[in-house]
C-alpha cells in the first residue's frame, strides 16, 4: 500500500465524521422505537467497512476503476437482473440479497456506476454530435432504470435519470436537447396522471393493481394524510428548540431507521439539531462542489456533478418528505438513515471525491 503524500481533505472528513455521530446516535433511538438493538450495531459494522472502501479506492486511485467501468457496468445490471429471479420478496419488493441477517441492494450501487459509466461515456463521444451523446446516455441509464422499476423501486429510478440529466447538462450540450426532455417528460405525466385519477380501472389494466397502489401512497402527502406523514409531523412540531433528548421519542415512526431518520434526530434534538445537520450538509455539499470546479479532468467534473445530483436530491426528497413538502417516496438520508449497501456506496463515491481532491491539489 502507497503512502500519500498529500493530505486528505479535511472539509470532506470533518463532515463525514459529524454524519457518522449523527447516524448513530439517530439509529441507537430508531432501534428503540422498534425494539431492535442491533441496528446500532450493524450499522458501525457498516461504517467501519465503509472507511475500509475509502482507503482501498484511495490505493486503486479511480483510473483502476475508471479502466474496468465496463465490466462493472455490465456486472451491477446482471445483478439486478438476478434479483427479479432469485430475490426474496420483502413487502413486495425485489429490492435485496439475503446474507445472513444482512442485505445487499444492488441498486444502491449501481447509481455510483452509472454515474462512472455516464461520464466517461460523455467524455469519449464529446466530439460527436451531440444527438448521440444523448442516445447513449439515454440507453445506459435505461437498462438499469427498468430492471429497478421491475423491482419495484421507484425512488431509486428518478435519482437514475436526475444525475444523468444534470450531467448531460454540465457537459454543455445544447440546452434544446433539456428543452425537448422536458416537454417530452410533461406530455407523459399528463398522459399517466390523467388515467390515473379519472380512469383508474384503465389505469390497472396497464400498469397493474400493486403500481397503482405506489402511486396512491405517494400522493398521499398532498392530502397529509397517512400514519407516517401524522406521526413525523407530531414528533417534529413537539421538539420545539431542544427536542426530548437523546434516544427520548415520544411517538412511532414507521420506518425510523431510514426514510424517517430525519423525524427521529429533529425529534431528539429539536431546531438546534436540525441546525447543525443542515449547516453540515451545506458545507458538505458546497465544498464537493468546489473540488468539482477546480479539476481538469472532464471526467472528474462529470462524476463530480452526478454526486453532487445525487446527494443534493437525496437530501432535499428526504427532509422534504419528512416536513410533508414532498411525496414519500421512500429515499433515504445519505450517511444519516440505517442501509448497509446505501452507506457504503456514499462511502464508495466519497473515495472518488478524495481521490479528486488529492489530484487537484498537486
Amino acid at each position: 500500500m502507497k503512502l500519500y503524500k498529500n493530505k486528505l481533505n479535511k472539509s470532506i472528513i470533518y463532515p463525514l465524521i459529524i454524519f457518522m455521530i449523527i447516524s448513530l446516535i439517530s439509529i441507537f433511538s430508531a432501534g428503540n422505537i422498534l425494539n431492535n438493538n442491533t441496528l446500532i450495531i450493524k450499522q458501525v459494522i457498516w461504517y467501519i467497512i465503509g472507511i475500509f472502501i475509502i482507503y482501498i479506492i484511495l490505493n486503486l486511485g479511480n483510473e483502476v476503476i475508471y479502466k474496468y467501468y465496463k465490466y462493472l457496468y455490465v456486472f451491477m445490471n446482471i445483478l439486478l437482473l438476478l434479483l427479479l429471479i432469485f430475490a426474496t420478496p420483502v413487502n413486495n419488493s425485489k429490492c435485496w440479497f439475503s446474507i445472513g441477517s444482512f442485505t445487499i441492494q444492488p441498486s444502491e450501487f449501481m447509481k455510483i456506476i452509472l454515474i462512472i459509466t455516464n461520464a466517461i461515456t460523455i467524455n469519449k463521444n464529446r466530439d460527436k454530435k451531440e444527438y448521440i451523446i444523448v442516445l447513449k446516455t439515454f440507453i445506459i441509464t435505461l437498462i438499469p432504470a427498468i430492471l429497478t422499476f421491475l423491482e419495484p423501486d421507484t425512488g431509486m429510478v428518478i435519482i437514475y435519470f436526475i444525475v444523468s440529466f444534470i450531467m448531460l447538462y454540465i457537459s454543455g450540450i445544447n440546452s434544446k436537447w433539456f428543452t425537448i426532455t422536458i416537454l417530452l417528460v410533461s406530455l407523459f405525466l399528463s398522459i399517466f396522471l390523467s388515467i390515473y385519477f379519472y380512469n383508474g380501472d384503465l389505469f390497472i389494466k396497464i400498469f397493474g393493481t400493486n403500481f397503482f397502489y405506489r402511486i396512491d401512497r405517494l400522493l398521499d402527502w398532498k392530502d397529509g394524510v397517512g400514519m407516517q406523514l401524522k406521526n413525523a409531523l407530531m414528533g417534529i412540531g413537539s421538539a420545539y428548540i431542544f427536542g426530548f433528548g437523546f434516544n427520548n421519542t415520544p411517538i412511532y415512526f414507521p420506518e425510523p431507521q431510514t426514510d424517517f431518520i430525519f423525524s427521529v434526530f429533529t425529534t431528539n434534538y429539536g431546531l438546534f439539531g436540525v441546525l447543525i445537520l443542515l449547516i453540515t450538509i451545506i458545507y458538505f455539499d458546497i465544498n464537493i462542489i468546489k473540488i468539482g470546479i477546480k479539476s481538469k479532468n472532464k471526467i472528474d467534473t462529470l462524476i463530480i456533478s452526478g454526486i453532487v445530483g445525487m446527494l443534493l436530491y437525496q437530501q432535499v426528497q428526504n427532509i422534504g418528505m419528512n416536513i410533508g413538502l414532498l411525496p414519500i417516496t421512500g429515499i433515504t438520508l445519505p450517511f444519516i438513515s440505517y442501509g448497509g449497501s446505501s452507506l457504503l456506496s456514499y462511502m464508495f463515491a466519497i473515495g472518488l471525491i478524495l481521490n479528486i481532491s488529492k489530484k487537484e491539489s498537486r
